[in-house]
């Protein structure tokens, strides 16, 4: 098990790096001159040529691009992210700022969408081919289908405003999180809901569940105590890689429910081209993302030790 970890936190190490090279590339390679950028930002449309290289210079922009990744990856290592171009505060103060409101939002959200995915997988195999696995799959084809703000929509117009119920402009607090943490739970769980479903039935038909039903166990009993546990490591993977899906679906939540945390941050930053916010928040979703997976890992690995010789 000490060997299989260690493995696994290579791994996540290793992509840790490659999301910081990917992050960094977004600065160099975007398209413009970034000290321009700075610039104008700050007001400055009438600025020399010699303004211009003394800003290119205390950016750091006039090295070498390995010195220059090398010197971004120090500073970040220190916790160091930069300023915003737009406002000119360090990005690491503006997220810490925001972030309490993110992690209430996704936090519930996580919460219902494995809350919701568990109820309806297990009704619908419980209940198959009747007519609650179809209500059930109807449910989860439209909302796989469907993209997360189009549920925010129809909530916002028929929740919020038609029946006056939430509000429209939140306040941080988990009363008012519940209706958009709802909306992304609801859109989430349905993928999760088809792969559950799938790995549920599946174990419902294998040998053991057979020898189950022949030494006396219930259906229920069946489902629950032999099926989910073995249909729940795919369950439990589908749930890390969708981490970074939540992280990057909130902007839009987040705006249509004026949400103050790092989503409404981002569209911001996104119209204004601050791209040390955009570094800083595409970094923030890629670590979730590694750490959420290397949990996972961890996880499967105790609940089937037959992983744990794949990763040594």
């Amino acid at each position: 098990m000490l060997i299989a970890s260690a493995s696994r936190l290579l791994q996540a190490v290793l992509t840790a790096f490659a999301a910081t090279v990917l992050v960094w590339a977004l600065l160099p390679l975007a398209p413009g001159d970034p000290a321009m950028r700075l610039l104008m930002a700050r007001g400055k449309t009438d600025f020399s040529v010699a303004e211009l290289e003394a800003l290119r210079r205390e950016l750091g922009l006039d090295r070498p691009m390995v010195q220059q990744f090398l010197d971004w990856l120090w500073r970040l290592l220190h916790g160091d992210l930069g300023a915003s171009f737009a406002s000119g505060q360090p990005v690491v103060a503006e997220i810490f700022e925001r972030l309490p409101a993110t992690v209430l939002l996704l936090g519930l959200a996580l919460l219902f969408s494995v809350a919701l995915s568990l109820l309806f997988a297990l009704a619908a195999a419980h209940w198959q081919d009747r007519w609650p696995d179809r209500v059930i799959q109807l449910y989860s084809q439209i909302g796989a289908a469907l993209p997360t703000f189009v549920f925010a929509l129809l909530a916002l117009t028929y929740v919020v405003v038609g029946a006056g119920m939430g509000r429209v402009l939140a306040e941080v607090g988990w009363w008012a999180a519940l209706l958009p943490a709802f909306i992304i739970g609801l859109d989430r769980a349905a993928g999760w809901t088809q792969l559950l479903r799938a790995g549920l039935l599946e174990q419902m038909a294998s040998d053991h569940a057979d020898m189950a039903r022949a030494r006396g166990a219930t259906e229920r009993r069946i489902l629950l105590r032999h099926a989910l546990p073995n249909a729940f490591l795919p369950f439990l993977t589908a749930i890390g890689v969708s981490v970074g899906a939540l992280i990057g679906g909130a902007p839009l939540i987040e705006a249509i429910f004026t949400w103050p945390g790092l989503g409404n941050y981002l569209l911001s930053a996104l119209s204004a081209r601050d791209y040390p916010v955009i570094q800083a928040y595409v970094l923030f979703a890629a670590f979730s993302y590694v750490v959420a997976a290397f949990i996972v890992d961890l996880a499967a690995m105790g609940m089937d030790p037959r992983l744990r010789g794949r990763a040594a």
